[in-house]
């Protein structure tokens, strides 16, 4: 049994998914089971919460023995994890928080692999800042379909959020922003591309939107993808990875700038 209290107005989906992974991954079969008591009251639907409410979910000792993350690195300033697809950043914060784990940068809930926590303050503005000025240099692996003219490339595009997403322009637009991504394929496969990606903008849904806005959208990718791609293969969930990880910090953080962080996950079909 785990317990929670609402800080402020959402559905019960959101809240769980952004407080408690292992009831977002069981959320559909609490629900069925009506295993979630909202202020006492057991519901079977994802009802509105309001600031004050009282979340308690049981959960079952298998339910909550399924993994949200694995440490790969710690220390007294940091800590590197692979985060598991399917899991929020947010719930992810919130799950390590007793470790006093800082959140400093977030994955989308179906991108897994490596993700960065501050311990403490210090840690927290150096690492704030270094991931704002781009000192922190990171790759991607993805399944894409593959459509690529090139085997490499840097391409440039135009990125404006809207409703629901982002929209990706081949040419400067009023509220667009800037998007540099570098590409190069290692692999294909059957009309599928392993492709390794470095981003050189932190764009919402960059890599997602700028793959599909070139006809090679992520396998998986529901808000993004190829419907018919994705239902041949099956796949629900992105196949992109956060696979590597090397910091360019400044002051009592940089002995970090040695360490490379490879993430154990990589896409698969």
């Amino acid at each position: 049994m785990k317990k929670f209290v609402a800080r402020g107005a959402c559905d019960l989906k959101t809240f769980t998914d952004e407080n408690y992974p292992q009831g977002s991954f069981a959320f559909a079969a609490l629900l069925r089971a009506r295993d979630i008591r909202v202020n006492g009251v057991r519901t079977g639907a994802n009802v509105r919460l309001n600031a004050g409410d009282e979340v308690t979910y049981y959960t079952t000792p298998a339910q909550e023995a399924k993994r949200s993350h694995d440490v790969i690195y710690a220390d007294e300033n940091v800590m590197v994890c692979d985060k598991y697809s399917g899991v929020s950043s947010e719930g992810l914060a919130s799950e390590l928080c007793h470790l006093g784990a800082l959140p400093v940068h977030r994955l989308d809930r179906n991108t897994e692999g490596l993700i960065v926590y501050a311990l403490g303050g210090a840690a927290e503005e150096e690492l704030l800042r270094a991931f704002r000025q781009r000192r922190v240099h990171k790759t991607y692996l993805a399944l894409c379909k593959d459509a690529f003219a090139q085997p490499c490339g840097t391409l440039t595009a135009y990125i404006k959020k809207g409703e629901g997403g982002v929209k990706v322009y081949g040419f400067p637009c009023a509220g667009a922003l800037t998007a540099v991504t570098e590409y190069r394929v290692e692999e294909r496969t059957d009309g599928i591309a392993l492709v390794n990606i470095t981003l050189h903008t932190g764009r919402t849904h960059q890599i997602r939107a700028h793959m599909a806005f070139i006809g090679c959208p992520v396998l998986g990718d529901e808000k993004y993808g190829d419907g018919a791609l994705n239902k041949k293969y099956g796949a629900r969930r992105q196949r992109l990875v956060s696979k590597t990880l090397q910091f360019e910090l400044e002051g009592p953080l940089k002995y970090l700038n040695d360490i490379k962080f490879i993430s154990r996950f990589v896409p698969h079909i």
